[in-house]
């Protein structure tokens, strides 16, 4: 399977609201956003730095949703209602995550090396969430909406607020 039909199957399955693939193409800011980023993390490893730069800023004009295009998204991810995301340079992205409106996987120093979060498989980010600096979301964590990460967070483990763990 293309990694187009690939993504359009999963926006399906993860969003009930959208009820046909051309609907998904032609209206999901996010289905658009990681189609760009793709196009721009490629320019990016080739080193061509600021025409993937211009880029991603396309996209977030377009899209209102900013990617750095050094960020690495594994597969089947969703950007589901995405205004307001924003995930930095070294952030590292699992398969099969959910992230919903206004998350921030941001840097907490601007000194060089991995300065991003790295999201695990399976992970839902609830809308408003922000995971700052290097920290680790371990496969199968949920990240409550309005919460704020900044250690790491354990397979399976869902963190509601403040790094407060309820299971």
């Amino acid at each position: 399977m293309s990694r187009f039909s690939e993504d359009i199957r999963v926006g399906l399955d993860r969003d009930p609201a959208t009820k046909s693939a051309l609907e998904l193409v032609l209206t999901s800011p996010g289905f658009h956003a990681l189609r760009i980023h793709r196009c721009a993390h490629r320019m990016w490893g080739w080193g061509w730095r600021i025409p993937a730069r211009l880029v991603s800023n396309l996209a977030r004009f377009l899209t209102g949703i900013e990617i750095h295009p050094g960020a690495v998204i594994g597969r089947r991810v969703v950007i589901d209602h995405g205004m307001g995301v924003v995930i930095g340079e070294t952030a590292v992205i699992g398969s099969d995550v959910l992230m919903f409106h206004g998350v921030t996987l941001g840097g907490w120093k601007s000194t060089g090396g991995q300065r991003h979060p790295t999201i695990g498989n399976d992970v839902v980010l609830g809308a408003g969430a922000t995971v700052i600096g290097n920290v680790t979301i371990g496969d199968g964590a949920r990240i409550g909406a309005n919460a704020t990460v900044t250690k790491n967070v354990a397979p399976g483990k869902t963190v509601i607020n403040a790094n407060q763990v309820i299971r």
